[in-house]
C-alpha cells in the first residue's frame, strides 16, 4: 500500500486529522462532524444471542445455504445505556473452506463463537471511538478463529462478518453516549468525503443464484428491477462451469436485453455478474467476454464481482470491463491492493465487513476516484437499511443515476415479514422496494433509516437479563 495512504488512514492520526478538516471547513458537510472530545465510554456489560431463520436455498460457491443465523450482540455503558447490535453470518461467503469442512450449523457455531470472544474481550474496557475499537479488537478475534477452526489461512472476512453485530452495538451506544441524533453526525469528518452524496433513490437489486432460470429474471425485469445480480461460476469443471455460464448469458441476454429503463445513461438494462471466485484463469473469462460481445451483450455489462480467487493477482485492468473486489477486498489495505491490480469497483459490505471498515474502504475508493456500490448478505431488514445508508451516499457509480444496494433478502428468508415486523420503522416510506427503488427521500435522511432506534423484539432478548 502506498506510504500516503497508510498515513491518511492510519488510526493513530484519526482524531487529529478529523479536528484540522473540520477546523478547516474543507469537508462537504462537516456541520455533522465526530465530536472533537468524544466521550469516554467504559463497557461494564456484555451479552449475546442468535437467532435461526431458515432460507430457500441460495447456491453460490458450488454449494448452498439453507439456514441464517442473526448474531446480536448488547453492549452496555458505565452511565446505564445499553445497545443491541445486529449481524448476519456469512460462513460460505466469508470462507468456503470452513463452510466446506463443517456442518452448516458447527460453521455458524464457530463464528458465533468469535462474536463471543470479541464481547468477553470488551467488557471493562474503555473507548472512545468505534473505529479505533474495531482495530483494537480484529487482529485478536482473527487469530482465536484461527484456532479454533483449525485453519491457519483463516480469511480476514470471516473475522469481520462476526465483528458486525460488535461493531454495531457500538456505534450505536457511541451515538447515545455523544448525543448524536443521526447518520450524518456518526460519520467521522476524515471520512465524509466518501459518503458525502445523497442520492434521491437508490435501485434495489435483487440476487439469483446459479441455476435461475431466464424467464425468471425477466418477470423481475417485469416488476420493475433494473438491474439484477446474476451468479455465475456454474458447478462442474472449468470446462463445465464455462459452457454453462455461456449458455446462462445467452438466455438472459434473449430475455431481457431489450428491456428499457431510465436510471441508466444509455437506458438499458445494465448486466451485474457475480462469480464469488470461480474462474481460475484470465483466458476463461475472456471466453465468456468475447461471447457477450458475439451476441452483443458486451456494452451491457456494469460489472463483474469477484471472479477470480484471492490468491490470483493477476492484471486485470486490461479486460475491457468493470471487474468489482469483494470477499477479497477484506480490509483497507487489501481494496488498495485489488486497486493496484486493476480492479475498478469496490463491493462495500458494511454489513459484512462492520461499518468501520467500510468507512475506511470507501474513503480509500473516493481518494482514488474508483467506485463503490453496496452488496448484500441476505441479511435482515433492520441491516439492509445499514446498508442502505452507505449506499444513498456514496458517489454516483459509472452509467448509472441512481444509488446502487443488493438487497436479497426478501427472496430467500422464508419467515421474511415476520422480520420485517422487528424493523422499528416497519412502515416507512424507504423500507419497501417500489418499481426496482428505494426512494430515499428527506425523511429516509432525518431518521437515518432507523437505524438508530431500537428494536423491541431484539431488546427483549436482554431485558430480563440484569
Amino acid at each position: 500500500m502506498p506510504e500516503n495512504d497508510k498515513q491518511l488512514l492510519n488510526r493513530r492520526d484519526f482524531v487529529k486529522s478529523s479536528a484540522a478538516l473540520a477546523v478547516a471547513g474543507a469537508v462537504p458537510g462537516s456541520i455533522y462532524s465526530m465530536p472533537l472530545q468524544p466521550q469516554k465510554i467504559k463497557i461494564t456489560r456484555v451479552d449475546s444471542n442468535f437467532e435461526r431463520e431458515p432460507l430457500n436455498p441460495y447456491r453460490f460457491k458450488g454449494s448452498a445455504i439453507t439456514d441464517s443465523w442473526q448474531a446480536i450482540s448488547m453492549l452496555e455503558s458505565e452511565s446505564g445505556i445499553r445497545k443491541v447490535g445486529l449481524g448476519t453470518q456469512g460462513v460460505l461467503w466469508s470462507d468456503s473452506k470452513v463452510f466446506a469442512g463443517h456442518s452448516e450449523s458447527a460453521g455458524n457455531a464457530l463464528m458465533y463463537a468469535m462474536s463471543e470472544r470479541a464481547l468477553q474481550m470488551l467488557k471493562g474496557t474503555t473507548f472512545t471511538d468505534p473505529v479505533s475499537l474495531l482495530d483494537d479488537i480484529l487482529p485478536e478475534v482473527l487469530e482465536y478463529g484461527k484456532k479454533i477452526t483449525g485453519n491457519p489461512d483463516l480469511r480476514k472476512t470471516f473475522a469481520l462478518n462476526a465483528l458486525v453485530s460488535v461493531d454495531n452495538a457500538a456505534w450505536l451506544l457511541y451515538a447515545q453516549e455523544n448525543g448524536l441524533k443521526q447518520f450524518d453526525e456518526l460519520v467521522p469528518t476524515a471520512y465524509k468525503p466518501g459518503l458525502s452524496y445523497r442520492h434521491e433513490k437508490v435501485a434495489s437489486i435483487p440476487s439469483f443464484s446459479v441455476g435461475t432460470t431466464a424467464e425468471r429474471i425477466k418477470q423481475a425485469a417485469e416488476e420493475g428491477y433494473f438491474i439484477m445480480k446474476l451468479k455465475t461460476g456454474a458447478a462442474g469443471t472449468q470446462q463445465e462451469m464455462i459452457e454453462k455460464d455461456i449458455a446462462f448469458l445467452t438466455a438472459v441476454h434473449k430475455a431481457v436485453g431489450h428491456f428499457e429503463t431510465p436510471y441508466t445513461k444509455n437506458g438499458k438494462i445494465p448486466y451485474y455478474f457475480d462469480a464469488n471466485g470461480r474462474y481460475e484463469k484470465k483466458e476463461t473469462l475472456l471466453k465468456f467476454l468475447d461471447h457477450a460481445k458475439k451476441i452483443g451483450a458486451f456494452d451491457q455489462i456494469a460489472v463483474i464481482e469477484e471472479p477470480f480467487e484471492e490468491s490470483n493477482e493477476a492484471f486485470v485492468g486490461d479486460m475491457g470491463v468493470r471487474l468489482a473486489a469483494d470477499e477479497s477486498a477484506h480490509t483497507v489495505e487489501d481494496a488498495a491492493k485489488r486497486i493496484e491490480l486493476g480492479y475498478t469497483a469496490i463491493a462495500v459490505k458494511a454489513i459484512a465487513k462492520t461499518l468501520s471498515m467500510t468507512m475506511k474502504i470507501t474513503q480509500l475508493a473516493y481518494e482514488k476516484k474508483v467506485p463503490c456500490f453496496c452488496a448484500d448478505l441476505t441479511v435482515s431488514p433492520i441491516l439492509v437499511d445499514w446498508n442502505k445508508n452507505v449506499a444513498a451516499r456514496l458517489q454516483p457509480f459509472p452509467g448509472m443515476t441512481v444509488g446502487l444496494q443488493e438487497t436479497n433478502g426478501h427472496q430467500y428468508y422464508k419467515n421474511w415479514e415476520r422480520l420485517m415486523s422487528y424493523h422499528p420503522k416497519a412502515n416507512s416510506s424507504w423500507t419497501r422496494t417500489n418499481k426496482g427503488v428505494y426512494l430515499t427521500d428527506a425523511s429516509f435522511y432525518a431518521e437515518s433509516g432507523g437505524i438508530l432506534a431500537p428494536s423491541a423484539h431484539y431488546d427483549a432478548l436482554f431485558a430480563t437479563n440484569g
